[in-house]
């Protein structure tokens, strides 16, 4: 692959998320995406090898994001453990909100992904994901969480509920307001977590 040619490379990602949120990552062609990108197809195989890389692509750019942030957070000394808990849905709601097809591609796309490509899947993920734990563990040593949480049960059951509720809101989001969900799943965590 060649080094990014100005904005190349990010209207190609850009692109392959509108048309994997609006065609689904399996019916999606690569030349749809070089045509939304406005990029001749080649230049999409001079960045990309094919459009699983792509998609893996996408994902690593997103969970490096949530990862870089959310390691801010945890580090911010002025934060309770529940205020860096909320801090962390904040952060999740506020990517997809910004972008409504990322949040399609994140619903439709990930679990399978990451079943497929185990090894390859990017390893922000569970960075993230083990990011999260320490400042639900933090809660616990203060005694501001339950003891009784059992963390590896909490950090897939959080983000569960986040990719379904999600998916509610991408197909309706009259019935299910992003902020009315943003405040349920933060109300919900919190007290059911507290001690």
């Amino acid at each position: 692959m060649r080094t990014k040619e100005g904005n190349k490379e990010k209207d190609i990602l850009d692109a392959a998320v509108k048309v994997f949120a609006s065609c689904g990552y399996h019916k999606a062609k690569i030349s749809k995406i070089a045509e939304v990108a406005d990029v001749a197809t080649g230049s999409v195989y001079v960045y990309y090898k094919n459009k699983e890389s792509i998609l893996l692509k996408i994902f690593e750019n997103l969970w490096e994001q949530l990862y870089g942030e959310l390691r801010i957070v945890k580090e911010t000394g002025n934060l309770s453990p529940l205020d860096k808990i909320d801090a962390m849905i904040d952060l999740v709601f506020s990517v997809f909100t910004e972008n409504r097809s990322l949040a399609i591609v994140f619903v439709n796309e990930q679990n399978h992904l990451i079943q497929s490509n185990r090894d390859r899947f990017t390893d922000y993920y569970e960075k993230f994901l083990d990011l999260g734990e320490d400042v639900v563990k933090d809660g616990i040593r203060k005694k501001v969480v339950s003891a009784k949480i059992d963390i590896n049960v909490f950090r897939y059951y959080l983000f569960g509920a986040i990719r379904n509720l999600l998916q509610h809101w991408a197909q309706d989001p009259r019935e299910f307001p992003i902020d009315k969900i943003r405040r349920n799943i933060k109300h919900l965590t919190k007290h059911g977590i507290q001690k």
